[in-house]
């Protein structure tokens, strides 16, 4: 089958390209650099360019492929509401192309195309945006009292709604954890920044508060599941399309994972007030490092048969893959880092 994917060079998005071309099939790759381009060309990977402010473009490759996995968002606090209106607006491009192609209709935007039948369309949600501090299932609504929960949530709405009986297109929601290794930090990188700046790995108040995590490779693995066979309305389903979670590890303690991080690199960890947090993050920022978002996957390996292989994040931090010099700002490691 052909892929398009959104964020195709993100650490979630390369894993998936590597994944998706070993298990045979080809993917179409958004890329919005010429660095972002040279990189997926040496995945091997076909590479249409565009952002995903360019709907058109979205329009297109959608409906030129099989199935779409869509990474891609705007990752920036400061601007979380516009970009999560970007998010929905290509949402929307996007399943209404595979609706089009697969059921042979035509669109201002889309080329007059055969039926196809059977499309995939995979896109990516939050386990922070479920209710807090009580293990989530793939079952539950997004928080919609929740400011993140509020914006981000009803792109879940919309990806499912072009699932509706009969138009030939699978939907699945996959709700992410914290997502480390392949380049990424998932919220590591919060306390990473302070331990750069202040020589102390944080943790908000007792640090009893609980991350669900998995490893890129692992959720790579669980993309290419949905895209081959899942969004059939199981378990996790609400009658129409499927939520995953793709979490390996239900909750690790923040306070472990900063006992790990200072291990690592050889620095002393601290609890913070939550007061104190924000006036070195900043409010949004403080607050994401003392969530409490424990989350299940039992519904998601039972229906998709997902078994996370990769090291658990405690173990990852002491590990060589994980190699604080390589993260961008960081210059204390080379000389206290095992």
């Amino acid at each position: 089958m052909k892929v398009f994917i959104t964020g195709a060079s993100g650490a979630i998005g390369s894993a998936l390209t590597r994944e998706l071309l070993t298990h045979g099939h080809t993917v179409l790759a958004l890329a919005r650099s010429d660095r972002s381009a040279s990189f997926l060309h040496t995945l091997r990977a076909e590479v249409v360019r565009g952002s995903l402010t360019d709907l058109s473009i979205l329009a297109k490759a959608a409906s030129e492929c099989d199935a779409v996995a869509h990474l891609a968002f705007i990752n920036e606090f400061e601007h979380y509401a516009e970009n999560c209106a970007v998010d929905r607006a290509a949402i929307g491009a996007i399943g209404s192309a595979l609706v089009a192609s697969s059921e042979g209709e035509t669109t201002a935007e889309i080329a007059a195309v055969e039926k196809t039948g059977d499309k995939a369309f995979v896109i990516s949600s939050g386990t922070s945006l479920l209710p807090k501090g009580r293990l989530a299932l793939e079952s539950q609504p997004y928080d919609a009292t929740d400011p993140f929960g509020a914006l981000r949530g009803p792109a879940e709405d919309l990806a499912l709604s072009f699932a509706s009986k009969g138009n030939g297109v699978r939907v699945s929601v996959i709700r992410l954890p914290s997502v480390y290794g392949n380049g990424s930090l998932g919220w590591v990188a919060l306390m990473l920044s302070s331990a750069s700046e202040n020589d102390v790995v944080p943790y908000i108040a007792e640090g009893d508060n609980r991350w669900c995590a998995a490893h890129a490779r692992d959720v790579a693995v669980l993309y290419r599941l949905a895209l081959e066979n899942g969004g059939k309305g199981g378990k996790g389903g609400k009658g129409k399309g499927s939520i995953y979670h793709a979490v390996a590890e239900e909750g690790v303690r923040s306070k472990d994972v900063a006992e790990a991080l200072g291990k690592k690199l050889g620095l002393p960890v601290k609890g913070m007030r939550v007061e104190e947090a924000q006036e070195v993050f900043g409010v949004l920022e403080a607050n994401a490092l003392g969530i409490d978002y424990p989350a299940s996957s039992d519904m998601t390996r039972e229906e998709l048969g997902w078994e996370p292989k990769e090291r658990g994040l405690l173990e990852w931090l002491g590990s060589e893959e994980f190699e604080a010099r390589e993260v961008p700002g960081w210059s204390k490691a080379d000389s206290k880092s095992s």
